[in-house]
């Protein structure tokens, strides 16, 4: 009795050590290092006396930082997103609940608070992944939907002085220091830093080796300007547009996607005035998104006027853009005068390029987390770490199954979900969990491209 016990004491201290080996001291943060765990914990905790929103009500790490129908509809109905529907004084003209519930679209009064009723617009949340990839312009900075989503000088920084009050609020009165605090200039700069931080910090090199038949096509047809055209405005996949003549950065153009027809929000006979872009009268211009993020961040466009990625890429072969001013500017740039024009088998490729590059850098940043969760010298950063790398996973599996995508990718996908989900659970071997998670995710990419 006394020896098994004996034996029993001897496993757990061995064990223990065995999980105590494999640990690593972290190094000091850095003071860059600071700033950004200080944004994240602004970004997802800080509501700022107001009205019990904070950046992440709307940008959830979660969800790839954005929010859309699928995602709301798990959400507990006291949850903040939903104020307007439990908060007397934001019942009316703050938000429009049945539009964002059925199609994730939020309220924005970008023209101004004079006319509550009558000025707004409906827009879908953008994510806010690359930043440091597609805020950039020769006109300066360009933020949100528009180009124009911060307040002042119109820079990331700035963006979370104007979402506060636009979002924060505790009545439709918007008094400072009333309904709301602004945030300091110190809370401000560590959420741009947060903000900055999040996904590439830089853009890719196309075209890729990939190893997918479809896919491989659709990056052709992609980077080939007589056909896809997809690359004049969104070089390497990004958000910043070459016409030849040098980068424009991040800019904006007028693409028709407010001349759609059947919007679905509009279809429900509910107010949903027309959006008229960037600035005030607004010159119906939007801007351009990055496209690596896209097929798991959807619905596309300002007005999540679309649902999956293949109807994003139809978009473009259809008459509200090629009657539209960009539209019209590729023709008249196309020797032939030719706009876009794509067969089904087309679209559908570039759709599966799409899908792929999404899928790698799901894997890239799955590896990162990974990576981040050894490194971790507490267990509740250890977790955020795993349970994100969960999520991406099951982002990568999602997006390549959506478009019939390398099999053989999913199945090492679905084990380094596995892996990981042991990891998170496990005390003595989360270790070597996460390192067969890792292998897993190595394996898949190498499915994917050279």
């Amino acid at each position: 009795m006394y020896k098994r016990a004996a034996m029993i004491g001897v496993l757990v201290i061995s064990l223990a050590g065995i999980g105590l080996s494999g640990c690593k001291m972290a190094p000091p943060p850095d003071r860059q290092s600071q700033l950004i765990a200080k944004g994240r914990d602004l970004f997802f905790n800080e509501t700022f006396a107001g009205n019990g929103r904070t950046c992440g009500t709307c940008h959830p790490a979660e969800n790839n930082f954005t929010i859309d129908a699928a995602f709301i509809a798990t959400l507990p109905k006291d949850n903040p997103l939903f104020v307007a529907e439990f908060n007397p004084a934001l019942k009316e003209n703050f938000e429009n609940p049945a539009l964002m519930r059925e199609f994730g679209l939020i309220q924005e009064n970008l023209d101004g608070f004079d006319d509550l009723k009558n000025k707004f617009v409906m827009r879908g949340v953008p994510h806010v992944l690359a930043l440091r990839t597609s805020v950039q312009s020769p006109a300066g900075p360009r933020t949100g939907w528009s180009g124009d989503g911060a307040p002042g000088d119109g820079s990331l920084r700035s963006f979370a002085t104007g979402a506060v009050i636009q979002h924060f609020t505790k009545t439709l009165n918007r008094v400072p220091g009333v309904d709301f605090r602004l945030p300091t200039d110190e809370e401000l700069d560590a959420m741009e830093a947060f903000q900055l931080s999040l996904g590439r910090q830089q853009d890719l090199v196309l075209p890729l080796r990939l190893k997918g038949t479809v896919p491989k096509r659709g990056q052709a047809i992609f980077l080939d300007n007589k056909l896809g055209k997809c690359n004049l405005c969104h070089v390497n996949a990004g958000a910043t547009a070459n016409f030849g003549g040098g980068t424009l950065g991040n800019a904006n153009f007028n693409t028709g996607v407010e001349d759609l027809p059947d919007q679905p929000a509009r279809l429900t006979g509910k107010a949903v005035p027309r959006d008229d872009g960037f600035r005030s009268p607004g010159d119906r211009t939007f801007n351009i998104p990055p496209l690596v993020e896209a097929a798991d961040s959807g619905p596309f466009f300002h007005n999540n006027a679309i649902e999956t990625i293949e109807g994003a890429v139809a978009f473009y072969d259809g008459d509200s853009f090629n009657n539209s001013p960009a539209g019209a500017a590729l023709k008249k740039a196309d020797p032939r005068g030719v706009g876009i024009e794509l067969d089904g088998t087309q679209i559908v490729a570039i759709a599966a390029f799409l899908r792929v590059i999404n899928t790698l850098e799901n894997i890239r940043q799955s590896i990162e987390l990974l990576e981040a969760s050894r490194a971790a010298a507490a267990s509740e950063e250890k977790r955020r770490n795993l349970d994100r790398a969960i999520r991406e996973t099951q982002d990568s599996i999602r997006v390549l199954e959506g478009g019939g995508l390398h099999p053989d990718a999913v199945a090492h996908l679905q084990e380094a979900r596995r892996q990981t989900e042991k990891a998170a659970r496990s005390v003595f071997f989360s270790r070597k969990h996460t390192g067969e998670a890792i292998r897993e995710q190595k394996a898949a990419r190498a499915f994917l491209a050279e």
